[in-house]
């Protein structure tokens, strides 16, 4: 939706779970000396600044990864990307996704991304377009994820993170996905959505299971970031998860119960 705009929710504790798991399942993928493909759908702007007007104004990366960052080690690929970008970018930087991707993927993988809104598709353009794997394009992610796939090679992940202000990303997420999975079964497909106090996931949840029983559905709660916000958690549908990430994202719930 082109009224949506991350850099108010930049680093807060829906993203930690999110690029938590998804450095994981990179890091699994690049032990292989194969090359690889990354897509993602809606990409947004790649690079945040939460000492910027808008992660000041919500304060949500105050309660995210300002918070819990130390949950993650030194070796872990999160805190690997973090670092390595903060030293390029400013101690005050936090990745989008498709940076995390490109920090820790390798010049043979392939990278696209897709970023329909005019400013975030700009901003994410001038951040990555540099390096010669990886592709940015202004079109809608769905299209273009069912235009590139099968990708080449075929081996690799695609991360699905659209803003869910759009209703019906809720009733046509399940079909897409089916549709996607049949041209390239061997892909790990990744789907972020938010847990809302009114819980739109759960008919989606339900028959994204009944297609892939085999899905890894992990989800975390958190408090609200503010009075009356109404996202209290965060969920990762994986399909075709790689090995050792349900491992992993039980270690996270753990740190989540914490808070």
């Amino acid at each position: 939706m082109l009224s949506y705009q991350h850099a108010y929710h930049a680093g807060n504790l829906a993203d930690v779970h999110k690029h938590a798991l998804l450095a994981q399942a990179l890091d699994y993928l690049t032990q292989k000396d194969k090359p690889l493909s990354y897509l993602e759908t809606h990409a947004g702007r790649g690079l945040y600044d939460l000492s910027g007007a808008e992660a000041q104004k919500t304060g949500e990366a105050a309660q995210g990864i300002s918070l819990v960052e130390q949950w993650f080690g030194a070796d872990h690929p999160y805190r690997r990307a973090l670092t390595a970008i903060r030293e390029k970018h400013g101690p005050s930087a936090y990745p989008g996704s498709p940076l995390i991707a490109q920090t820790l993927l390798r010049d043979t993988d392939h990278i696209h991304l897709a970023e329909l809104h005019p400013q975030e598709h700009a901003a994410l353009h001038y951040t990555l377009s540099a390096a010669e794997n990886t592709k940015v394009y202004q079109k809608d992610g769905f299209e273009l994820a069912q235009s590139l796939c099968p990708p080449d090679p075929r081996r690799g992940l695609i991360l699905i993170d659209p803003s869910w202000e759009v209703k019906d990303d809720y009733a046509t997420m399940p079909r897409f996905v089916g549709t996607l999975t049949k041209k390239w079964n061997v892909g790990i497909v990744m789907i972020w959505y938010p847990i809302l106090t009114d819980p739109q996931h759960k008919p989606m949840i339900a028959a994204i299971r009944d297609m892939h029983p085999d899905a890894l559905i992990h989800e975390v709660a958190f408090p609200p970031a503010r009075k009356g916000h109404r996202m209290i958690g965060s969920g990762m549908a994986i399909l075709n998860p790689p090995w050792g990430l349900t491992d992993h994202a039980t270690a996270l719930t753990k740190r989540f119960k914490s808070l």
